[in-house]
């Protein structure tokens, strides 16, 4: 009789249950079994309430550790001989039973998502419950393997897209916050586009998406490129004579899927895409909030340069004296903090990271390029460019990871 004949045929709805489920999982050798184990096991995980999830996210985390003995036999025969088999036999002793567990649990109809699900809702108790690190650190390697660029497809959304799509769109715009359908549509006109990753184990949900406006030069503030504008033929006038790309949002929207790298291919392949529909494009390049500046120089020392209480006051960017005084002595400040070199061990400031980490160039830092609630609170309102020049990204991005290199323009440089 084989394991799956002993499974019940109504579906457990109990945490041991799930346990057991779990552990018949990891012994069938069959794949059909298998597959029913794994159905089984979605559907009991799916009832289960937070306390059972909770207790079963720390039974994997807890059970299904490699035999100690078997990876300490594989090393030695690896240093007696090391050969290429010698390396793998070594790397699948090594490989814990658990990313097994999760590779079956993943044979269920949903079971990536359910697996997404499980990743996010762990990740606040990392701090406190450090063993389940194990379970999100499996899960992770999973999913670099499962969400590589081979599995994603780009598409454009535009206002023809499903409405379920487009509600994804609202939900999870995460710079710009989306204020409804007239909101959403202006962002989807003829001057505007809107492209993201999907993957086919999540038919309709988007795992990233970014929205570029086509404008002439460069973009140096927000509210223009939101500005609500209904005029359809004056929209597509405007992304005809464009010479410009501004990416102007990139948001993720799977909080399980946080460090799966998806941001440095989609932007080189809008890039493509907006080549092949607008030839005269001239310029690609970000407009981009810096969320670390703010709480970085309130980690400086105080001096008469920087002690910036002053500017706590609501509405002070109105009042063209405090301007005056504070734009200098900021934008220089900003400037020191967006060309610290990474090789000093410095802690970069995350969007600056990932676009510098791309080939981007600090092109130019604009004063209250935002003046949102949530800019001014991260960096008094500065936006800063980084630009995508398609003869130079290599080198730029080598220059970044080789030596912490921060390529940019010389108008930064005088700011400095």
């Amino acid at each position: 009789m084989t394991h799956a004949e002993h499974i019940p045929s109504h579906p457990p709805a109990s945490l041991d249950q799930a346990r057991q489920l779990a552990a018949a999982l990891l012994s069938e050798r069959g794949e059909a079994s298998g597959a029913l184990i794994a159905r089984r096991l979605q559907q009991t995980m799916r009832a289960l309430d937070a306390d059972g999830r909770h207790g079963f996210q720390r039974y994997l985390a807890s059970a299904f550790q490699p035999d100690a003995a078997a990876p300490q036999d594989a090393a030695k025969r690896y240093l007696a001989d090391s050969t290429a088999a010698a390396a793998a036999a070594l790397a699948d002793a090594a490989d814990p039973p658990r990313q097994e567990v999760l590779r079956r649990m993943n044979m269920a109809p949903g079971g990536t998502a359910s697996l997404i699900a499980m990743r996010s809702e762990i990740a606040g108790r990392l701090g406190s419950e450090p063993e389940l690190k194990l379970l999100d650190a499996d899960l992770k390697h999973l999913f670099v393997s499962w969400f590589n660029r081979g599995f994603l497809e780009l598409r454009r959304i535009d206002w023809q897209s499903p409405a379920a799509v487009l509600e994804k769109l609202i939900a999870y715009e995460a710079v710009h916050e989306i204020e409804g359908w007239d909101d959403l549509r202006r962002r989807l006109a003829p001057d505007r586009r809107c492209f993201a990753f999907f993957h086919p184990a999540l038919p309709g949900e988007p795992l990233i998406f970014v929205e570029v406006a086509l404008v002439q030069g460069l973009a140096t503030a927000v509210p223009p490129l939101l500005v609500l504008d209904t005029d359809q033929d004056s929209a597509g006038l405007r992304a005809a004579h464009a010479d410009t790309a501004i990416f102007y949002s990139i948001s993720n929207c799977q909080d399980g899927l946080r460090g799966v790298s998806f941001g440095n291919f989609l932007i080189k392949q809008v890039v493509e895409e907006l080549q092949t529909e607008f030839p005269q494009l001239k310029r690609f390049s970000t407009l981009s909030p810096i969320p670390g500046f703010r709480r970085w120089l309130g980690q400086q020392p105080k001096s008469g340069g920087n002690d910036v209480a002053v500017l706590d006051r609501e509405g002070w960017w109105h009042d063209a004296a405090t301007c005056e005084t504070w734009r200098p002595v900021l934008m220089r400040l900003c400037a020191q903090y967006l060309t610290r070199s990474p090789a000093s061990g410095n802690r970069i400031d995350p969007v600056a990271r990932f676009h510098l980490g791309n080939g981007a160039r600090l092109e130019r830092i604009n004063w209250l390029g935002n003046t949102a609630d949530r800019a001014m609170a991260e960096s008094f309102g500065i936006m800063v460019n980084y630009l995508y020049d398609h003869d130079s990204i290599e080198r730029n991005h080598e220059a970044f990871a080789r030596v912490g290199e921060i390529v940019r323009s010389p108008q930064v440089d005088a700011l400095l």
